[in-house]
């Protein structure tokens, strides 16, 4: 996890910091707690997504909502 961390741009880096503080967030919580712009928060998820750190989630009584979840290795 942390050479993963280290390759990580700022606003990535500050989402997943949000993600491990939260541990399960919505878009807009993360926007409003990362003071980020959403495209900001979009791509980082995605990346973050990408590398598996974190889980996307689909709300299951809104399906355009969507949960961001970070993943604890144990």
């Amino acid at each position: 996890m942390e050479q993963e961390f280290k390759v990580l741009t700022p606003s990535t880096r500050l989402v997943l910091i949000a993600l491990r503080h939260f541990k399960v967030a919505r878009l807009c919580q993360l926007i409003e707690n990362t003071g980020l712009s959403k495209r900001s928060v979009l791509y980082s998820v995605k990346k973050l997504s990408a590398m598996g750190l974190i889980e996307v989630n689909i709300c299951l009584s809104d399906t355009r909502q969507r949960f961001y979840c970070i993943k604890i290795n144990e």
